[in-house]
């Protein structure tokens, strides 16, 4: 016999998903002790525990984290044979991730057509650096994510879906830079460790020889923008996204060398990608440099 079925994988995810009892009691409409009871009914059918305390806090076992893996998968499944019985409608919840430049300058026309092609389909978006975002993918927080490269694909399915241009920017004025040893000794702004870009400058500095004085670290693109063109030092950007910013004719822009300049963003998942991210993937666009190459 059995030991799970359907209503235990929700309650289960939500309670994952949601970061505890309380607030997963109120998305399933139910009062918090009986969600409790269930997990722990859950907990003994199976004879493993799933969570562990942690100060206020609940965090998922192993046991927890493979099975997660699982639930993930079969209720993606009985939303698919629900659809297919109800004549294929595209509904449900799509978590997404984002570099924050792909969601403030690539997505927004995307979106809006995929809520007026799929009104029954709810997207939740995360922004983050793309190792946050993988971590994310890998305890099933998210179930895809656009990122950029490089990344370890790591049996990650994966689409390139756009192409990127960094440019450098400084402040005005500034004279025009083109060997990495110009920014010895100046301040890099940037994201937190885990973004690709700043990857990409801090390397160019390193293999040229040339250190920054330190690295500031602020968490959105208009931050990084605002301090760059206040004096505070340089910074590595897509110029789409600057192209967006409202202190764009702020700063000044220097061409990067090639192999620095050109990036692409994927977007990538685990498993079989769901009929609301399969649907999202038919209005992405075909990349420039694949049409090119075809």
């Amino acid at each position: 016999m059995r030991t799970m079925d359907l209503d235990d994988l929700e309650i289960f995810r939500s309670v994952v998903r949601e970061g505890g009892v309380t607030r997963a009691a109120a998305h399933l409409h139910r009062v918090p002790s009986n969600v409790t009871t269930r997990i722990k009914q859950f907990e003994e059918r199976l004879g493993v525990a799933l969570f562990r305390r942690q100060g206020r806090s609940l965090a998922l076992t192993e046991a927890g984290r493979t099975l997660l893996g699982h639930a993930e998968k079969l209720l993606q499944m009985a939303d698919q044979a629900e659809r297919d019985l109800r004549g294929g409608a595209v509904r449900g919840v799509l978590r997404l991730g984002s570099l924050e430049s792909a969601a403030g300058a690539r997505l927004p026309p995307i979106l809006s057509a995929f809520y007026a092609r799929y009104p029954d389909v709810a997207i939740e978006l995360q922004t983050g650096t793309t190792r946050a975002l993988l971590r994310q993918l890998d305890g099933f927080e998210i179930e895809a994510a656009f990122i950029s490269e490089p990344f370890e694909r790591r049996g990650l399915a994966s689409a390139h879906v756009f192409d990127e241009d960094l440019v450098l920017i400084t402040s005005k004025g500034a004279t025009t830079i083109r060997e990495a040893v110009a920014l010895g000794g100046r301040t890099v702004v940037a994201f937190p460790h885990g973004c690709s870009y700043r990857a990409r400058l801090v390397a160019w500095l390193e293999g040229e020889g040339a250190s920054p004085e330190r690295v500031l670290e602020m968490n959105s693109y208009h931050a990084i923008v605002a301090c760059v063109a206040a004096g505070t030092g340089v910074a590595i950007v897509p110029s789409e996204m600057l192209d967006h910013a409202v202190l764009s004719d702020a700063v000044q822009r220097h061409p990067l060398p090639e192999r620095l300049r050109r990036n692409r963003t994927h977007l990538v998942w685990t498993g079989a990608a769901s009929a609301p991210l399969q649907a999202l993937m038919t209005l992405l666009p075909k990349p420039a440099s694949d049409i090119r190459g075809a």
